[in-house]
């Protein structure tokens, strides 16, 4: 219930706030040249002329039915555009969870156990250097160094990566295999933008946590007992190590799925943050609230899923439910 809340609040606030903004809908659907009996007609066809509030329970019904209209601008059903953008999204929001987290979780470890060593420090150095730097301003050197750099300084072919969409133009009449390969080099500059700067936050997070929890009592109890160094720093270091870095998921999702519209945007990439911006900048208010509505349903949606990891790391949690 309080998920279905917080979706509500958010398309409730979107819907506010866009039919507040300046813009007149009706005026992409006539047309520049249009007067104002034009633009009065398509004010009704549209449904503009009705009160804001109206509008919105009218939306929220149709929205909950399943019914989320057509676009303003494409002519298209909402549904029929989301489900093409919506892959794309999933594909590089759960890929750079995965590196994220992965990634990260993997440096803080090494880190933590190096700690005050030559690797300890190196590592510290170069995660505070990419934690510093802008997501927008870590874009534009990807897209400089490997996208046109690597072509203008005859770099090897496998450090070259292009800048924007999915796929090559050719890409239809690729093998299966090379057209394969041609999709994951398109997926390497926005995937690195999204995840090198969590990496390296989830990496501090990870280094302070284990080095914490090596100190508690019931490591050095494992210890006493004879387990070997590598089970006590995996069955018991690390894996209470991840209750706190759980809570860092959940709460990273909202940043992850706005980061996401940015690089979007930035690498041409045709997934639902692009077609959201395109939708507010033409005032396509069915494309607009259905996307909002829609990102807000995954953000709850992970936040459930990390709820559901703390059962599987911590086995006490699991003892209280039961």
């Amino acid at each position: 219930m309080v998920g279905l809340g917080l979706v509500l609040a958010v398309a409730s606030l979107t819907f506010v706030l866009l039919n507040l903004a300046p813009g007149d809908p009706a005026r992409f659907w006539v047309g520049p040249g249009a007067g104002e009996p034009e633009l009065a007609a398509a004010r009704r066809a549209l449904g503009l002329d009705r009160p804001l509030a109206a509008r919105y329970l009218s939306w929220l019904g149709e929205f909950l039915r399943g019914r989320w209209g057509l676009s303003l601008t494409q002519q298209r059903p909402v549904s029929s555009i989301i489900l093409d953008a919506l892959p794309h999204t999933l594909v590089l929001t759960s890929l750079s969870l995965l590196a994220t987290y992965l990634g990260g979780i993997i440096l803080g470890l090494i880190q933590a156990v190096k700690q005050r060593s030559a690797l300890d420090t190196g590592l510290t150095v170069a995660t505070l250097f990419v934690l510093g730097m802008p997501s927008y301003w870590l874009a534009i050197m990807l897209v400089l160094v490997f996208a046109y750099g690597a072509a203008q300084f005859g770099w090897p072919e496998w450090l070259h990566f292009p800048a924007l969409g999915v796929s090559s133009f050719n890409a239809p009449f690729l093998s299966p295999a090379a057209r394969a390969a041609d999709r994951v080099r398109h997926l390497i500059l926005p995937l690195a933008t999204l995840s090198l700067i969590g990496a390296a936050g989830t990496a501090r997070y990870v280094r302070s946590a284990v080095l914490e929890v090596r100190e508690r009592e019931f490591v050095r109890t494992a210890r006493a007992k004879g387990l070997p160094s590598r089970a006590v720093l995996i069955g018991h270091v690390l894996r209470n190590s991840l209750l706190p870095v759980i809570t860092l998921l959940g709460l990273s999702l909202p940043m992850l799925f706005s980061g996401t519209v940015f690089v979007e945007v930035v690498f041409g990439w045709p997934g639902m943050g692009r077609v959201m911006v395109d939708a507010v900048g033409a005032r396509d208010y069915p494309v607009v609230m259905a996307t909002t509505a829609i990102f807000g349903v995954l953000v709850v949606a992970g936040n459930a899923a990390a709820d559901l990891l703390y059962l599987v790391v911590d086995p006490r949690l699991r003892e209280a439910h039961r």
